[in-house]
């Protein structure tokens, strides 16, 4: 699944470390995220929107793999 979050991370000018701590994670997991090698769980997915004050849809991109 893709994101945006390393980009409105950078919009705001947040650290990956700024951004873990508000959000209770390591800033191992924020990298993670940011280059896709990891999904967040459904909480953490909306602990993020929240708090980016957008939808989930707004930041995680789900493309559907046809088969």
């Amino acid at each position: 699944m893709k994101n945006r979050l390393e980009e409105l991370r950078k919009q705001r000018g947040i650290t990956q470390e700024d951004l873990a701590l508000a959000l209770g994670v390591s800033r191992q997991t924020i990298g993670s995220l940011e280059k896709g090698r990891y999904n967040p769980s459904i909480l953490l997915a909306l602990r993020i929107a929240k708090y980016f004050d957008m939808g989930v849809e707004d930041i995680f991109i789900f493309e559907e793999v046809s088969e």
